[in-house]
């Protein structure tokens, strides 16, 4: 008779660290019964280096007061690791360093823990969670976009859809109209991509947003409309440590005076800024209408369609009654009312 394996029962470690290792940041924290945002720590996924060469390490970077010039490297492309080195620096900086709030002992084997911890039979006393069974996901990122349908807890591969938009163009597309209308920022990429998280939003009217920032009161709109898009940015003092912030635009000739004349007076305050208005919301565009840089993809919501298209018609409506939205680009206002709307637009009459 053959001999019975057994599967000895091991106990789970006191501490799991849960990490989602983002193109951009890092999130990540040790799993609570009670989680809440406290328990997640945002991690630059990168290593700077400063004009004087010296070189900040994924979390060490929010100790930089001095972003001017500084070059990036970041181990994620296009969605995809490329440089394991830096990457290895990162988290033995951020998980293996005695110092460091995530600090973990590596303990796992993968030949004997990790078959245990997912092949071994649920515990008695473990409560069973049942996932959604129609889920459409939607993550714009970094490094693009996709959409993600999901039946049951897994992913269906061949619905599963990209769009090569994501934060780094969108950042890179800023850099390139401020360097056109503003200040050369060519190489200010921590600058820009703060800039773009401050001042950005999706405007659910685009053509006539365009054309009151274009024409202003000349065609027939007030200042008062106008106050809505158009800002000043201020830009940050690395000089003082005072971070760039957005105020209402002020068209008063005192503004620009003070503009000039701080940077002849050695005794007056410094303070430059960018008066923005298209800027703010042509950038992210570029997520519904990629034509307007020439990239022949579709936008995001008929994306969204083209992904549907891979599923049988059964599971449209409860695919479309059940969208998640994640990535740091859905934090931008206005981009969850105007995806919803052409989503709506798109969609067969009997799903909406």
């Amino acid at each position: 008779m053959p001999r019975r394996s057994t599967v000895h029962e091991q106990p789970l470690p006191s501490q799991t660290l849960v990490v989602d290792n983002g193109a951009y940041t890092i999130k990540a924290g040790f799993a609570a019964p009670n989680p809440d945002l406290t328990d997640c720590h945002v991690i630059p996924n990168c290593l700077a280096r400063e004009r004087d060469r010296k070189v900040w390490v994924g979390a060490e970077i929010e100790s930089c007061r001095d972003f001017g010039e500084m070059a990036f490297r970041r181990p994620v492309e296009k969605g995809y690791l490329v440089n394991w080195e830096a990457e290895k620096a990162i988290w033995d900086s951020s998980f293996l360093d005695p110092k460091s709030k995530l600090h973990v002992s590596p303990s796992l084997n993968a030949y004997n823990d990790i078959q245990h911890l997912f092949g071994a039979p649920a515990r008695e006393n473990q409560t069973k969670v049942t996932p959604a069974e129609c889920v459409l996901v939607i993550d714009s990122g970094f490094s693009h976009s996709t959409v993600t349908p999901v039946y049951k807890g897994r992913p269906i591969q061949q619905a599963i859809r990209r769009l090569d938009i994501g934060g780094r163009l969108l950042t890179n597309y800023l850099k390139e109209i401020l360097s056109i209308r503003h200040y050369n920022l060519i190489n200010e990429e921590h600058l820009v991509n703060e800039a773009k998280e401050k001042i950005c939003f999706v405007s659910n009217e685009f053509r006539s947003d365009l054309e009151r920032t274009w024409q202003g009161g000349g065609s027939g709109h007030g200042e008062e409309d106008d106050k809505e898009i158009v800002i000043d940015y201020v830009l940050p003092d690395y000089n003082t440590g005072t971070q760039g912030y957005m105020r209402p635009h002020d068209p008063s000739l005192a503004a620009r005076v003070k503009k000039m004349g701080a940077m002849a007076n050695p005794g007056g305050v410094v303070e430059d800024f960018m008066t923005l208005g298209n800027e703010r919301f042509a950038v992210p565009e570029l997520l519904f209408n990629p034509m307007d840089v020439g990239m022949k993809e579709a936008g995001l919501p008929e994306t969204v369609m083209q992904s549907l298209s891979g599923l049988p018609p059964g599971l449209w409506p409860a695919m479309l009654a059940n969208i998640l939205v994640v990535g740091g680009n859905c934090l931008m206002d206005g981009l969850m009312e105007r995806l919803e709307t052409e989503i709506r637009q798109l969609a067969p009459g009997e799903c909406t």
